[in-house]
């Protein structure tokens, strides 16, 4: 069976990686913790920041295949951290890329739809980066940086992602799922708008891209759709009663990292090669059974 690399395997990408792709290859998922391990795969505690060791894991474990999945993925803790997560977002996947072009194996590195300013959606591959976040930023270096030492790397933009992330991983559905069944307000914008992708879509797109992409690959849903709107048919779809969501704008909360109007992909070119993601009131009424249990919703 040939051996599967992947990064990040404890956090919510990384689970749905493991979940699908265990079956066709043997997994070696890095870990940040012990306690992020999970039972399925073979996993490996690794600082990826530490370049050294992070070689002489790969020539260990003699991957056919790369995933990386792993980042510090929160705009906001970039801009705190700016130092630290530029060693994750940038200098990582890059020094991977070269691994995999030494190696001749494929490399398939998971940017985000935040290297785009929000302004002129919905985005083609070929369209100009325009980040105005640091983590946008990283993200677009990182993209030329690895496209730079292997053109034959699949960089593929991810939109947000929604679903079940296993025993250690979270969406950002998880705190709002929460929040909505203790009837808390949710204060959701309606004028950030985003392509939604299931979990589980987001791991068969990376799978496709795996064995048949190269280059830059958007992966999106099927919907352009508010945070807002996205909350109301979350709220329909899983009966969530006394829930209290108020639509709001972007001006009217303050973050650290700025955030575009609206990243939607377009994903023709992902579709071309088979991609089919779930529309999302069919992806929500399959998760309705595990999420209808407040300790499940706590992973959503």
């Amino acid at each position: 069976m040939r051996r599967l690399l992947i990064t990040g395997a404890g956090g919510f990408l990384g689970w749905n990686l493991c979940s699908l792709l265990a079956a066709e290859w043997e997994v070696v998922g890095i870990v940040r913790s012990r306690a992020a391990a999970l039972e399925s795969v073979r996993g490996i505690v690794l600082d990826l920041t530490d370049s050294v060791r992070l070689r002489q894991v790969f020539h260990e474990v003699r991957p056919d295949g790369v995933i990386h999945a792993a980042a510090m993925a929160k705009p906001d803790d970039c801009e705190l951290h700016p130092r630290e997560s530029a060693r994750i977002n940038v200098d990582t996947p890059i020094l991977l890329a070269g691994l995999c072009a030494q190696a001749r194996i494929p490399l398939v590195f998971t940017s985000s739809d935040l290297v785009f300013d929000g302004r002129n959606p919905p985005y083609r591959e070929e369209d100009p980066v325009s980040p105005v976040s640091l983590y946008g930023e990283q993200k677009a270096r990182a993209e030329a940086g690895i496209l730079e030492r292997y053109p034959d790397a699949a960089v593929c933009r991810m939109a947000l992602m929604f679903g079940d992330g296993g025993p250690h991983g979270e969406s950002f559905l998880g705190p709002m799922l929460r929040a909505m069944r203790r009837g808390d307000e949710l204060k959701l914008f309606v004028d950030e708008v985003r392509t939604p992708l299931w979990g589980r879509d987001a791991a068969m797109g990376l799978a496709l891209a795996l064995h048949r992409a190269s280059g830059i690959l958007h992966l999106g849903g099927t919907e352009r759709i508010s945070r807002y709107h996205f909350g109301l048919m979350i709220r329909d779809a899983l009966d969530i009663r006394g829930s209290r969501l108020t639509p709001s704008h972007q001006r009217d909360v303050s973050t650290r990292a700025p955030r575009p109007p609206d990243v939607s992909l377009d994903i023709s070119r992902a579709r071309r090669l088979g991609f089919r993601p779930t529309p999302l009131m069919e992806a929500l009424q399959r998760l309705k059974g595990a999420w209808q249990s407040p300790r499940s919703g706590e992973r959503a």
